[in-house]
């Protein structure tokens, strides 16, 4: 529902909510986010790979009719479309949106599907942060599944984060470890992302994500080889990874 006072700068209300909630743990800042006046209309966005069935839950338990924002590239495993079908039906989830890139800027910038061979930040901008920064129009905040154990540009991440002062970014589990995922996956007897089972800790595009060998960072088979981190929905600093290549 649309707010009936104008709310504050982006920055101020972060400042403010991170203030607020700083001592809280991650269930308690889900829970006053989707509640409180100053975060506004909110969207989880979940890529329904190794992790993201937490914060799903969550999601599922506190307000199931909470709008989920779900990328589909049109390069992700088939696993990963299949698990989002299946968990979505399982958790109840209401309203999810299948988000896919435009058909005609695909067509003109990658119609044999191998841009990303040769510059994958243009590939995730044209097939992610595009369709996605669309699909977050009209909301105020998003809900994202980063953690400060992820390290790189994580490694510092706070419960609230200001998106170029356009809305909220919220990080609920960003103190959480991989033995907290862990605990309350077995302890709600959630399903894995079939993948992992296999080796994939972090799961992205199938050209682009890898098997992790013993004792590689978890995100190591993310861009193997490659000088990138991030698929640029993510801000870094305060400001976006943008592609090279200008995709429209």
């Amino acid at each position: 529902m649309p707010l009936e006072a104008p709310l504050e700068p982006v920055s101020v209300r972060v400042d403010d909510l991170n203030r607020r909630y700083r001592h809280h743990g991650a269930t308690a800042v889900l829970e006053h986010a989707l509640a409180d006046p100053q975060v506004g209309r909110t969207a989880l966005v979940s890529s329904f790979g190794a992790e993201s069935v937490v914060l799903l839950h969550l999601i599922s338990i506190m307000d199931r009719t909470t709008p989920v924002l779900f990328i589909d590239t049109e390069m992700l495993f088939t696993e990963t479309l299949v698990y989002q079908q299946e968990l979505s039906e399982r958790l109840g989830l209401t309203d999810v949106h299948i988000i896919t890139p435009a058909r005609d800027q695909v067509f003109l910038h990658d119609n044999e599907g191998l841009l990303h061979l040769h510059d994958p930040d243009a590939c995730c901008h044209l097939r992610k942060t595009v369709p996605l920064q669309n699909a977050l129009e009209g909301f105020d905040a998003w809900i994202t599944g980063r953690k400060r154990y992820q390290a790189g540009a994580r490694a510092s991440i706070d419960f609230f984060e200001v998106e170029n002062e356009a809305r909220i970014k919220i990080n609920p589990l960003a103190h959480w470890t991989p033995e907290d995922l862990r605990d309350y996956i077995d302890e709600n007897r959630l399903p894995r992302h079939p993948l992992v089972a296999k080796g994939y800790p972090s799961i992205g595009c199938a050209p682009c994500t890898s098997p992790v060998r013993t004792g590689e960072d978890p995100r190591a088979g993310r861009w193997r080889d490659q000088d990138k981190e991030e698929c640029g929905i993510h801000f870094v600093n305060g400001k976006v990874v943008r592609s090279k290549t200008v995709v429209g």
